[in-house]
């Protein structure tokens, strides 16, 4: 091909492209005026009703769209209220594919976002589609390389039979996160059965129920109904929680499970999160796992299950002091280290098992400052804070003569020089009942 030939297919080559960009102009200089179209697409692929304030195109350093205040309102039965806001939304889309009819975005960043999920008691959720039931989805939307979430907030509620919401479950606030190869159409459309995306995930706080927790670091990996935090670290009540969680919204009502790790908790202000006056000082170490589903019901939580395992070192039972049982006993146990504060203890240890609210234990070993205590028994967590145990306790600091006999004549068993009191404790854990056991013979 001789150099004239060259600059002319050159010159055409120039000249198509210039073409190609003034159609492509045309489409995108101007997006606002097409946002009553895509509005109503959107409603139209989701059944909600959409809310976009404006939108705007920059060229560089790459064509981004910017969508300004976006929300997605809950559909019937939910009450008035969005699903989804976003305050701001960039998308670097391929302009190249616009005029093929597809919408390709490179890499999504998603700034103050807001999500609120809801469940009603029929088992549907506020994100799907009121008017689709089968799994096409027809937006012409496909892989996503990068989604950045920059600032946001979530909270997952049930919607009561009575039309109320229900206190949040579980909420997070200061959200930050980094996904990877994410589907949106799969997540606009939850039938879908693929991996929707996994990255990284942060909060700078997370509650579930009444446990909450701070500066937390996590993986996530977002999947067909199911939501799977992993290798999560988070500090809580003095101490740290590791751990992985998952909540699934597969069946009617969502289901959670839990494998969680407590070191160096304070044991006060973790209490404080269930009741309204700690009773128990101390550092908390322990190991749970936790499943059930999420009820339709002012204690939502009420069904979880689970079992673990629990120490707690070096406290209190201020309580204890207080209960005219316990200050009978007392001068039985007034030598050695229990003498300065009689209601302190070196280490609890006790098995738990979790169900229908109550909180079990098959075997409870206590080491106090000259008491050892070996028992058994239940505490609820419905919130009455109602309790039964039995056990032996145990002084270990031998007695003298007086002490032993007049123990003995109280029911007290002497071995070793040693006294033991079976017991039974009832009532609640402000109001201790406390007893003699009885034995069966």
């Amino acid at each position: 091909m001789d150099t004239r030939r060259r600059i002319a297919l050159i010159l055409i080559v120039v000249v198509g492209a210039v073409l190609v960009a003034g159609l492509a102009a045309r489409v995108l200089l101007n997006p606002d005026r097409y946002r009553p179209e895509i509005i109503s697409y959107v409603e139209a692929n989701t059944g909600k009703t959409t809310e976009i304030e404006r939108l705007t195109l920059t060229f560089l350093p790459r064509v981004t769209i910017h969508v300004y205040g976006l929300g997605v309102k809950n559909p019937p039965p939910f009450p008035d209220g969005y699903v989804v806001k976003v305050a701001q939304a960039n998308a670097a889309i391929d302009p190249w594919s616009l005029l093929h009819g597809a919408v390709v975005i490179k890499s999504l960043v998603l700034k103050d976002l807001t999500i609120n999920v809801l469940s009603a008691p029929d088992g549907r959720w506020n994100f799907e589609n009121p008017q689709v039931s089968s799994a096409k989805n027809t937006f012409p939307l496909g892989i996503i390389n990068s989604v950045v979430i920059d600032g946001a907030q979530l909270t997952v509620a049930n919607l009561l039979p009575s039309g109320v919401v229900s206190p949040a479950f579980a909420e997070a606030d200061d959200i930050a996160s980094a996904l990877t190869i994410v589907n949106l159409a799969a997540i606009v459309n939850p039938s879908s059965s693929s991996l929707n995306g996994e990255g990284t995930w942060q909060a700078g706080r997370l509650r579930f129920g009444a446990v909450q927790t701070t500066n937390v670091h996590s993986t996530i990996r977002l999947e067909s109904w199911k939501v799977s935090i992993a290798d999560v670290k988070a500090n809580a009540y003095s101490g740290t929680i590791t751990g992985d969680f998952s909540l699934s919204v597969a069946t009617k009502n969502a289901s959670v499970t839990a494998d969680a790790r407590m070191n160096g908790i304070n044991v006060a202000s973790f209490l404080a999160a269930f009741q309204e006056r700690a009773s128990v000082t101390g550092t908390l170490e322990a190991d749970l796992n936790l499943a059930g589903e999420v009820a339709h019901t002012t204690s939502p939580l009420a069904g979880l299950h689970g079992t673990g395992h629990v120490r707690l070192t070096n406290g209190q039972v201020p309580t204890l002091l207080s209960n005219p049982s316990i200050s009978r006993l007392a001068p039985f146990n007034d030598q050695g280290p229990a003498r300065e504060n009689p209601s302190s203890f070196a280490s609890i240890a006790a098995d738990l098992n979790l169900a229908d609210l109550w909180l079990s234990s098959k075997l409870i070993d206590i080491d106090g400052f000259g008491l050892d205590v070996d028992g058994s028994g239940r505490v609820s967590v419905s919130g009455s804070d109602a309790l039964d145990y039995r056990g032996v306790a145990t002084i270990t600091t031998k007695q003298g003569f007086w002490t032993n006999t007049f123990a003995r004549l109280g029911g007290a068993t002497l071995k070793d020089g040693k006294l033991s009191f079976p017991f039974q404790i009832q009532g609640t854990i402000e109001n201790l009942k406390i007893s003699k056991a009885t034995t069966n013979k």
